[in-house]
């Protein structure tokens, strides 16, 4: 069987390994094997976390929600089920930027939702 050398590419895995890992603190740094461990690490935390800022950003758009239809005198289970019922599509992400920015148009939102639900 042939020889396999592999001193380029293991240099290679090993220098992108440490540039990754730059900025984190003690060895993880600059020692490979504690690099190639924190990065696996860092790894798993990025793709749980990128799941949970959407839950996170959910979580937000409904407070800030909630806040301006109590504002109206509404809670949010109110609020939102008048809009289902008068046939309005915004989602929470869209409602949540007009109840911050616009409160008009928020609280013609809210006498929309507050006619449906009492028909």
């Amino acid at each position: 069987m042939s020889r396999v050398k592999r001193s380029v590419h293991a240099r290679k895995k090993r220098r992108s390994t440490l540039e990754r890992a730059k900025g984190y603190r003690g060895q993880k740094h600059s020692s490979y094997k504690r690099a190639k461990e924190q990065l696996l690490k860092s790894d798993t935390y990025a793709y749980r976390d990128r799941r949970n800022k959407k839950r996170d950003f959910r979580r937000l758009w409904i407070q800030r929600i909630n806040a301006a239809a109590r504002q109206e005198g509404m809670t949010y289970s109110t609020f939102m089920h008048g809009l289902t019922l008068a046939g309005v599509e915004l989602d929470r992400k869209v409602l949540a930027d007009i109840a911050v920015r616009d409160p008009e148009t928020f609280r013609r939102f809210a006498d929309t939702a507050r006619e449906a639900a009492a028909a």
